[in-house]
């Protein structure tokens, strides 16, 4: 008890003292510039400058102001991102409240944070439209993002299926209408390398284009794992009258990441924590990844009057990947040896996306309404087969050698489905005074239809769902900045294949009560906010204590929580973010009723800082940074057999302008090179988070 109020304490005072530092060196400055007034409409899409936004796009698909949009909305922007270093959504996500970034910890394969406790695999949107996965997941460029929005809490009133937990919107670099550009090339340690460029090239008055492309070869803690990624995005804007504009958005992505094997849960504690988080179990002669994603994509937008437009946005996804990789079993052997598994995976999917809007505005009397009229259509396709082989177990630590091949295969699954959803959706926000009002109502048709094969007994898998969801909220804006809010919201989310015995998944369900309130200062550019929330999912899917190849639905889980979060982007050189969370999880019924949810701390905290110096000081063109992350004690598994210690970590930054064009910068991730457990499974494995990685970038702008 007295560590959780000395960490609430001391994530309350930092947010007060980032407020009122950054209040008291504002109020010193300022000065009457008249009166300014702005003409057209911002793109939420668009760059933000520093760290500090204040429109999305994610919340409500209309760019409201995130002071009032009432529900919890984080922003990740893409100077954060540069300035961390970040190449993977983990290392974007580090310091963000209600987030535990890399549950999975060197997992190369996977992007996949918890947010309020619910796994977030499922839970990433690209542009807007959301990114269905099975075994493998696309992982996505982060170099060729603009910003990463996070949305907590359901969202299924505005996208159709989804977690509850909420929604991570990455957006892709868009084609502006200014001539710039960007080449670099970069090393690290562990091993890597890299070269990148981002070009913006403005054709005419009317159509603009940009190109983004990366190579990067990297190495794990894991020497014996290597990746090697290129990627190619390409993005357009043509506008060809004031009142239409189309974008292209498309990027294809070739990489090869191998997982490290993991390690039993028995040998935490009794062998060094280096050389388990070094170890591997596995044979790269026996291991094979090749992974490409093509995404194409359009988003239209006409203004059919003052009051009106219409928008669509589509995509289309294409995934293939071959995996043979190797995992140890979370228990080892009664002979004392670490038993082992491996993976051999063919996937073929795509995915469909169309979502169609027509906005308007309208009043009744002296309330203002921002109308939102919507129907997506979305269509999943997967044709995937996935072999088990068991080739016995190894003694620790040594390193194995299946050169010679792999036994019979043990066990195989296959599974050809296809899903599609159909939604149409409704959402009024509207203003009287100060007081703003937001209704939203959705009803949703799901059909999954095909087979799957376990073990070789084949089953029908085809199934019918149907679910209405919405969302209400409330929320004062005083003359101040400061607006509280209230807000209940709802989510559904149909459960592709079927548990071990054949049977389909009931869609799972999730409702949210948040009491909130958030603060977008006068006199200064900074953001803070704080909520309180209670999170319930139901028919939610775990791995199955009856079988290793399937998930079965545990009933219920709860969650509880408080959120801190602040952002500071001051006029005498310093950017600050802070955040802390709170989160109590409960598995509230089925078998390990009154358990913690897997990888949900209870406690998360973080704080990073910049400084740049100013222009005319000696050590002008240098920027210093650096934050503390702590991700509290933790459950690997659902029957919480597997405690997990908590752990400290710490991050550096550099960078200094050797030329008004020319960038040297440099980043350091978990300094002290800390060696802990991020997770456990309840069949495979127990994975260490990263050790320290130093990475140096040159970069030449233009």
């Amino acid at each position: 008890m007295t560590s959780t109020l000395r960490l609430s304490y001391l994530a309350s005072a930092s947010l007060l003292a980032l407020a009122g530092a950054a209040q008291a060196q504002s109020t010193a400055d300022l000065f009457d510039l008249g009166e300014i007034v702005l003409e057209g409409e911002y793109d939420p899409s668009d760059p933000v400058p520093g760290y500090v936004a204040t429109t999305a796009q994610t919340a409500t698909k209309t760019g409201t102001p995130i002071l009032e949009t009432p529900q919890s909305l984080s922003v990740i922007t893409g100077e954060q991102i540069e300035d961390q270093g970040a190449t993977t959504l983990g290392d974007t996500l580090g310091y963000t409240a209600g987030v535990t970034a890399q549950p999975y910890g060197t997992d190369p394969r996977f992007d996949a944070p918890t947010i309020r406790g619910f796994d977030g695999g499922d839970a990433q949107y690209l542009n807007g439209l959301r990114i269905l996965r099975d075994f493998g997941a696309p992982s996505f460029e982060i170099y060729s993002l603009e910003r990463i929005e996070v949305l907590k809490g359901p969202a299924s009133v505005l996208y159709g299926s989804g977690i509850p937990g909420g929604v991570i919107n990455q957006v892709q670099k868009r084609a502006q209408f200014l001539s710039f550009g960007e080449a670099g090339v970069g090393v690290g340690d562990p091993k890597a390398s890299e070269a990148f460029v981002d070009y913006n090239h403005v054709f005419s008055d009317t159509f603009a284009t940009r190109v983004t492309a990366v190579a990067r070869e990297s190495e794990e803690d894991v020497e014996e794992l290597e990746n090697s990624r290129q990627y190619l995005g390409l993005a357009t804007r043509w506008e060809p009258t004031e009142e239409t504009s189309l974008q292209f958005l498309g990027s294809w992505q070739k990489d090869s990441p191998i997982t490290p094997t993991g390690v039993p849960y028995e040998l935490i504690g009794e062998e060094d924590d280096e050389d388990l988080r070094d170890y591997y179990g596995g044979d790269t002669d026996v291991d094979e990844s090749d992974r490409r994603v093509l995404n194409l994509g359009f988003e239209l937008a006409h203004q059919i009057n003052r009051d009106w437009s219409a928008e669509a946005s589509f995509r289309y996804q294409k995934f293939d990947w071959d995996f043979t990789g190797y995992n140890v079993y979370t228990a080892m052997s009664s002979y004392g040896l670490v038993d082992r598994v491996v993976t051999r995976q063919h996937e073929d999917n795509f995915t469909q996306n169309l979502d169609f809007r027509i906005r308007g505005h309208a009043e009744t009397g002296e309330v203002a309404h921002a109308l939102l009229f919507g129907l997506d259509l979305r269509r999943y396709g997967m044709d995937d087969e996935t072999r088990f082989y068991y080739p016995g177990g190894t003694p620790f630590p040594a390193h194995p050698d299946d050169s010679a091949g792999l036994p019979a295969v043990g066990y195989v699954q296959q599974r050809d489905l296809t899903l599609t959803q159909l939604g149409v959706y409704a959402q009024d926000e509207m203003a009287i005074g100060n007081w703003r009002a937001s209704l939203a109502l959705r009803h949703d048709w799901a059909e999954q239809s095909g087979d799957v094969s376990l073990g070789g007994v084949p089953y029908d898998a085809d199934r019918k769902d149907e679910a209405t969801t919405g969302r209400a909220g409330l929320s004062y804006v005083f003359a101040n900045g400061v607006a509280p809010y209230l807000s209940f919201t709802t989510s559904f989310d149909p459960e592709l294949g079927t548990d071990y015995l054949g049977k389909t998944y009931e869609p799972t369900t999730g409702r949210q009560w948040e009491l909130g309130v958030k603060y977008q200062p006068l006199g200064f550019n900074g953001f803070f906010s704080a909520a309180l929330y209670e999170l319930t999912q139901e028919n939610v899917l775990a791995a199955s204590s009856d079988s290793e190849y399937a998930y079965s639905q545990i009933g219920e889980v709860r969650s509880q929580g408080l959120e801190l979060e602040g952002t500071v982007d001051l006029e005498n050189g310093w950017t600050l973010r802070g955040a802390y969370t709170r989160n109590l999880t409960e598995q509230t019924k089925g078998d390990n009723e009154g358990k913690q949810l897997p990888n949900a701390p209870l406690h998360n905290a973080s704080l990073w800082a910049n400084y740049s110096f100013a222009p005319d000081a000696a050590l002008a063109g240098l920027t210093l940074g650096g934050g503390a992350r702590y991700i509290g004690e933790r459950y690997g598994d659902a029957p919480n057999a597997m405690a997990l210690d908590s752990v400290t970590l710490f991050d550096l930054q550099a960078s200094y302008a050797i030329t008004e064009d020319m960038q040297l910068s440099v980043n350091v991730s978990n300094l002290t090179d800390e060696a802990y457990v991020a997770s456990c499974t309840q069949y495979y494995g127990c994975y260490y988070g990263d050790g320290r990685t130093v990475q140096a970038r040159l970069t030449y702008k233009w």
